[in-house]
């Protein structure tokens, strides 16, 4: 069966009204969310697991409103942004640099409405290719073996840093502290307790739903708290909305060429959604005339909002077709999948075709119902950051307590929840990433799976490891993808922090 009748097959599922209902909860939700400075679409969907658990929600209906969550939270990262000069998210730092100055200039209605329609472009864009290349990367998939699998896992890692990470030592540690908690509990292999000291809950391993919720909405529940008092924040007024068709038409081939730099730094492992929006500006202010760059030019904001909804889509495809996440966020909706028993591969296109291509078509849905949504809708989004931070999280603490307590009704679970929020805290005290624990809990099972299966078959020979051209160049792409960020990471931070404090002196 082609492509076309797939998708067409997609949207029979995700034009049905509990997926509407679904995907609109979703998108709301996502854009509040995305409008809190801090929180973004890693701590949203985190947020939302345990409550669509306690739901009873099924996997399609699950993945459509937790996919519109995200995509959601990508789109009201620039409310703060623009009104606030204060990034909902990392990658959306680059939209403050136009976005800000639009808004202080009596123009923040138009910036908001340019930002919605460039990121609608770069998600429905980036959904498109989504479309075109994960079938073809789920077939080519299926030619990896175990010693493949091994060293794609290994690149997984290799690359979690990014061209943007700070420090690539800070990475791997905390991915080997992932990999150390994935071997909690009893092995399957052989069935001897690992780390379990005798207690019962431990036998089965750390649930990484818990660990998720508590490093990423926990955490960020004391990070919340200390970085604002407990007074709301206070935003430049929004004007009426002045937009003109002309305006959207000289906005469009920057959105278009966004979304297509987004799409591939979605793709590309370790590159991620604040390369994206950075190189998206950056390609911008070269190939325009420099027009207002900095100073409130539509094209700064439409650019990097492109570039950056066009990677959040484009990370979902190594996450369905390999099972290894593009970002923080796809990270924590591959738990969700594996928490569904369902894994992500090249096998879930056939064996779950119902729901990975529901899923795809309810991401158009989706993208149109936010553009719809955002901007009649985005006088009562921004509203929420007037909110005091003392009523708004504890709000969202006890949704993520309830969620996980209905899951499990454990209460050892809850005490596990707070172990790792404090953790997760301390951890962002000294800058170790918790993106990588996270993809070590979620990957170190399967990893090594693969590793003892591929020594197995080669009786205990390791350059089984290294026995194809495949594996051979994953193990290349994964050392230059550890070695090249430690040189030209410093380069490409230091043009970011260069080219937003430039424009802020313009």
């Amino acid at each position: 069966m082609d492509t076309m009748s797939l998708l067409l097959q997609g949207f029979a599922v995700a034009l049905t009204p509990e997926s509407i209902m679904f995907a609109i909860i979703g998108a709301i939700l996502g854009t509040l969310i995305g409008a809190l400075p801090g929180l973004g679409p890693a701590n949203g969907v985190a947020i939302l697991i345990p409550l669509a658990f306690s739901l009873g929600l099924s996997p399609t209906s699950s993945l459509i409103l937790l996919t519109s969550v995200y995509a959601g939270a990508m789109y009201g990262g620039r409310i703060s942004s623009i009104l606030l000069n204060i990034p909902g998210d990392e990658p959306a730092m680059m939209t403050c640099l136009d976005g800000y100055p639009m808004a202080v200039k009596g123009k923040a209605a138009e910036a908001l409405a340019i930002s919605a329609i460039a990121s609608f472009i770069g998600s429905f864009i980036a959904t498109i290719g989504l479309v075109i290349l994960a079938p073809i990367l789920a077939k080519f998939a299926l030619k990896f073996g175990p010693s493949e699998y091994f060293a794609l896992f290994a690149l997984a890692f290799a690359t979690l840093g990014g061209i943007t990470g700070k420090n690539q030592f800070k990475t791997l540690m905390a991915a080997a502290i992932g990999l150390m908690i994935a071997t909690v509990g009893i092995d399957l292999s052989t069935g001897v307790q690992r780390y379990t000291y005798n207690t019962l809950e431990l036998f089965e391993g750390v649930d990484f739903i818990i660990a998720i919720v508590g490093l990423f909405a926990i955490s960020e529940l004391f990070f919340f708290l200390e970085r604002h008092a407990g007074d709301g924040l206070k935003q430049v007024a929004i004007n009426k909305l002045k937009l003109s068709p002309k305006d959207i038409i000289k906005v469009l081939p920057t959105s278009i060429r966004g979304a297509v730099l987004g799409f591939v730094a979605g793709v590309l492992p370790g590159a991620g959604a604040s390369l994206g929006s950075f190189i998206s500006y950056t390609l911008e202010k070269r190939v325009s005339d420099k027009g207002e760059f900095g100073k409130g030019d539509p094209r700064g904001v439409a650019a990097p909002e492109a570039g950056n909804n066009g990677a959040a889509s484009g990370a979902l495809v190594p996450m369905l077709t390999l099972g290894v996440p593009g970002s923080g966020t796809t990270a924590v909706l591959l738990a969700m999948l594996i928490s569904l028993n369902i894994t992500p591969g090249p096998m879930l296109f056939q064996q779950n075709a119902d729901l990975v291509w529901g899923v795809i078509a309810a991401m158009f849905v989706g993208n149109l119902v936010l553009l719809l949504l955002n901007i009649p809708m985005v006088g009562i989004f921004v509203k929420l950051l007037s909110i005091p931070p003392k009523y708004l999280m504890p709000v969202v603490t006890l949704i993520a307590s309830v969620g996980i307590y209905s899951v499990s009704h454990s209460a050892l679970d809850l005490y596990f929840m707070v172990g790792f929020g404090v953790a997760g805290y301390i951890f962002r005290k000294v800058d170790i990433p918790l993106v990588p624990i996270i993809l070590g809990m979620l990957l170190g099972p399967e990893m090594e799976k693969s590793l003892r299966h591929a020594l197995v078959l080669s009786d205990g020979d390791w350059s089984v490891l290294l026995n194809s051209g495949l594996s051979i160049g994953l193990w290349i792409v994964a050392i230059s993808g550890l070695v090249l960020p430690m040189i030209i990471g410093p380069i490409v931070r230091a043009k970011m922090r260069n080219a937003k404090t430039a424009e802020k002196d313009a």
